[in-house]
């Protein structure tokens, strides 16, 4: 008999039978909303908007704080009265309080990495002079704040290990500023920069970098690239770029050897323009000398790095599943490109890596993640071995062979491995220690047919010994935007869920990245609707297949994903049992209109143009609320301080379903939580994620026939 942790018990005490629980009820009540109908004419359709009232933030109304109160206060009472509530979380906790460690970085001076104990909010940043030796902390945002609403949002040493650059936010808001700190002394330099920093690199002689800002903190759409000069003052760094078009992105970085400064426009998620310069008459003059080398063109125009007079890209262009290209800088012409690295039929480049002498390519072949070496020609010189189906990145440096490797799967907790990208034998450095075993699941890989004929794969984890007999709790899992692939990966979260019978299956839409930019652009703009059908697809087959059924399928998404898990919850409300909606956009009438939302027009549309205003208009979810419908239970989330998402659509929407909807509110809640301390999601200590999860899975349990 195999060991049982605690953990184990109490999930198999908390789920066992749970399907054929009777359901509970709650006695809780919604507040209720007073509507102020807003009517307007939209390209000849006439829209009235009851709850615009609620679109300030709470800063800005006392009356929308108050009815975020009284929403906040209805949910509390709902799912504080679970009461599988404790014992899920006694199940949780040791699953999300697993130690965590980064793939090193390399420098000159040692390796830096990201590293967290089980118990802290947030990670810190160590340092070793050894590949293994003594480690000591360089960084650690928990001393900064007692409460973990201090986050580390990004780190990165210069090449001689002397100085690291490192950009923090408060409460989930993603407005990072720059600092820097003294490797050897650890003390933090008088240096920040404000504004939603993002770092693009530093010089090859470690006193100054290249960085990403914005000029105005209220104006998302005024981002800069600039250079800072250690011990200068911000307000002297020259401008590189300034952002001109609010849904186009400009950015800039120097290449590895200093010798020049590549930039892009980025056009949405499909598509950019990429020019060259060199960085000697700019730091001396300021005079930017561009190349275009690619301008007004319908793909991906992403930088490796230069190597003597060559310039190495990726791009989609003509090639939707990758490939590399060379460019000769003394004749950077198109007609002069040279293929080095063709595109392939069975998989998608996701990315290239520089290592002394030669690249590692990573490849996704059905969403698993593959490795090889090349030289600078193309020529294939080998594989590094990964030891299994899930997903892996990798950590190189320019003057080394030496990598580290970092792979997780489904049933596969991070494990870090180092090696040689030139004879690649893998050496663990690093591992996570689970409180459980995890041989007794099992992951498939199985594909439904959408409505288009196209086939959808999902991957499916559960217990080996579960039975399909059509009454397992099921949460089906998806996303299907930006170009963004939903890869294997360990989630200790759900192991409470799986100890017991349930199932968790993870989606691979299109508008994901999958399988290359024609599954991307097949779930875009005026083929959104694609995306939403592949769902149902897979819920259809999964119901088909006697997985589960209707009334145990729940639904999750978040961000992009709680877009879909809305719609889905609107236009095929019969298919589901309950949905998470987390962050989500859901007026898809006014998105643009809000925080940084015209970044996101290139990928949905907006509605100032008519044509586009018909496509989102057909499944806005806000817009789509009909009278006397039964729609699943739903949670929404939204975090108040959200630069990304604004909480107004989800206020919105649950007014609207709360006041339209049909349900027996007793058994199918529609709910609200706004998290005050948070934003998007990036960032949130421990103890508030701890609470996050039991509070969807207790609400998804419930929904599911397991809470007990």
């Amino acid at each position: 008999m195999k060991f049982q942790t605690t953990a184990t018990l109490l999930a198999t005490a908390l789920l066992s039978g749970c399907a054929h629980d009777q359901p509970i009820r709650t006695m809780a009540k919604p507040p209720a909303t007073k509507s102020i109908p807003v009517r307007e004419t939209v390209h000849g359709v006439e829209i009235t908007d009851d709850y615009r009232w609620l679109e300030p933030l709470e800063k800005d109304s006392s009356e929308v704080e108050a009815w975020t109160t009284a929403q906040n206060g209805y949910t509390r009472a709902v799912l504080d009265a679970m009461p599988c509530r404790e014992k899920l979380a006694k199940a949780l906790e040791p699953w999300m309080t697993l130690d965590a460690i980064g793939a090193p970085t390399m420098t000159d001076a040692g390796y830096f990495h990201s590293e967290r104990s089980g118990t802290q909010n947030q990670a810190v940043v160590r340092f070793r002079a050894t590949v293994d030796g003594p480690s000591r902390t360089l960084l650690d945002v928990n001393a900064l704040d007692a409460k973990g609403l201090t986050s580390l949002d990004w780190w990165r040493p210069n090449e001689q290990g002397t100085l690291m650059a490192f950009g923090t936010s408060q409460k989930g808001s993603e407005m990072s500023e720059l600092h820097i700190l003294d490797v050897a002394t650890g003390k933090w330099l008088p240096d920040m920069i404000p504004g939603k920093v993002s770092f693009s690199g530093w010089m090859p002689d470690g006193k100054s970098f290249f960085y990403s800002a914005l000029s105005d903190v209220k104006n998302p759409y005024s981002r800069e690239t600039r250079h800072h000069l250690v011990g200068r003052l911000s307000a002297q760094d020259p401008v590189v770029v300034k952002q001109v078009n609010p849904s186009e992105i400009p950015g800039a970085g120097p290449s590895t050897d200093g010798k020049w400064l590549i930039g892009s426009l980025s056009k949405g998620w499909q598509a950019n323009d990429l020019w060259i310069a060199p960085m000697g008459p700019w730091l001396a003059k300021g005079e930017l000398q561009k190349t275009m080398l690619a301008e007004g063109l319908d793909g991906r125009f992403d930088p490796i790095d230069v190597i003597g007079n060559t310039l190495y890209i990726t791009t989609s262009f003509g090639t939707p599943r990758g490939s590399v290209m060379a460019i000769n800088l003394n004749h950077p012409e198109r007609a002069a490109w040279r293929t080095i690295l063709t595109e392939r039929t069975d998989m998608v480049l996701e990315g290239v890596s520089l290592a002394k002498g030669c690249f590692v390519t990573s490849w996704s072949k059905d969403v698993c993640s593959r490795f090889e070496v090349m030289d600078f020609e193309g020529k294939i010189l080998g594989e590094i071995p990964l030891p299994g189906l899930g997903t892996a990145s990798i950590s190189t440096d320019h003057n080394r062979t030496e990598a580290f490797v970092t792979y997780t799967s489904y049933d596969a907790p991070r494990t870090i491995y180092q090696t040689d990208v030139l004879h690649p034998k893998m050496r663990v450095w690093a591992e996570t220690k689970v409180p459980g075993d995890l041989s007794k699941y099992t992951v498939e890989q199985v594909r439904a047919t959408s409505k288009d004929g196209t086939k959808v794969p999902m991957f499916i984890v559960r217990r080996k010994d579960m039975a399909r007999d059509g009454a397992n709790p099921t949460l089906l899992y998806g996303y299907g935007g930006f170009n963004v692939s939903l890869t294997p990966a360990f989630n200790p979260s759900i192991v409470p869920w799986l100890d017991a019978g349930g199932v968790y299956v993870v989606a691979n839409l299109r508008g994901g990245g999958e399988y290359g930019e024609d599954w991307h652009r097949a779930g875009m703009r005026g083929s959104k609707q694609n995306v939403f059908d592949d769902f149902y697809a897979c819920a259809e087959w999964l119901i088909a297949e006697r997985y589960t059924s209707p009334a145990h399928l729940a639904i999750e998404g978040g961000s992009n994903g709680g877009l879909l898990t809305g719609v889905a919850s609107m236009q095929r409300p019969e298919l589901f049992a309950a949905a998470i909606v987390g962050v989500p956009l859901l007026d898809m009438i006014r998105f643009q209109d809000f925080l940084i939302a015209r970044y996101w027009t290139p990928e949905y549309g907006s509605s100032e143009n008519a044509e586009e205003f018909g496509w989102l208009y057909a499944y806005s979810p806000y817009h789509n609320v009909q009278a006397g419908a039964q729609y699943p239970a739903l949670l929404v989330t939204a975090g108040e301080n959200d630069s990304r998402v604004h909480p107004l659509h989800a206020r919105k929407f649950v007014a609207r379903v709360q006041e339209r909807a049909g349900n027996d509110i007793g058994a199918k809640p529609i709910m609200l939580w706004v998290d005050r301390d948070a934003g998007h999601g990036q960032g949130k200590p421990l103890a508030k994620r701890i609470e996050d999860e039991v509070d969807q899975w207790s609400f998804l349990m419930w929904q599911t026939g397991c809470c007990r």
